[in-house]
Formats: structure tokens, sequence, C-alpha cells
């Protein structure tokens, strides 16, 4: 149903970084960027992650909105899921909840959830039984 999504970021070279490093252990990395020399002086930067030639999701300039925004990336298995929450804290981001089940989603609910520098709650789930 959706095709990409982003955050507007404080920071946006601190947020490239952090979203390269915590999103490599699902397997995504950046494959779009969109800087100043595309936009003019001023314009939108900004770099989009995903599988090979389809950017899902972005961070980038613009208004910030406030915290509160919720985004779940889908891990393959729940060795990546302890993988990306070791690379958030590696990282900087702040523990939100550990990696484990959260039977009250669905029996094979494998999760871990963190705080970005932005205060953006970053999830990596797994919907496979272990």
């Amino acid at each position: 149903m959706i095709d990409h999504a982003g955050f507007a970021v404080a920071d946006y070279p601190r947020s490239r970084a952090f979203y390269t490093q915590v999103l490599a252990p699902l397997g995504y990395a950046v494959v779009m960027e969109v800087t100043e020399r595309e936009t003019g002086p001023g314009g939108y930067q900004g770099c989009g992650f995903g599988p090979p030639r389809h950017p899902a999701f972005w961070v980038g300039t613009g208004a910030r909105p406030g915290t509160g925004t919720h985004i779940a990336f889908v891990a393959p298995d729940r060795a990546a899921v302890d993988a990306f929450h070791a690379a958030a804290l590696a990282a900087g981001a702040t523990d939100n909840g550990s990696p484990g089940l959260r039977p009250h989603y669905h029996p094979d609910y494998y999760a871990a959830f963190v705080i970005d520098p932005d205060g953006n709650n970053v999830e990596a789930v797994c919907h496979a039984p272990a």
C-alpha cells in the first residue's frame, strides 16, 4: 500500500549516518540521494534507503514535526532484529524496547524499538516463527 515514507530531521548528515548504520543489519542502504545541486541553494537535501532501486524510507531537510512519529522496518529474521537494536544503540539511539516477542500483537511478533536522534520511535520486526 505505501510506496515510501520519510522523516524531516534536525541534522541531515547526522541522521544519514545514523540510519546508514542502523538499517545495515536489515539489508537496507542508501539507494538514492538528492542534494542542493539538484534542488538549488536552500533546497531539499535527503537520501532514500531501501533495496536496490527502491528508496522506500527517506530522511532529509524540511520542517520537522513534533516527535511521536513511528516507523517499523521488516527484518528477515530474529537475528536481524537483535543486530538492528545493537547497531542503533551503538549509533546513539535510546532503547525503547529490547528485542523480544510481543505476543499481544501475535504469537510470532518479534521486535525491538529505539528512539532516534530526533525523537522518533523506530522499530525492526520479524513476523516469522522461530
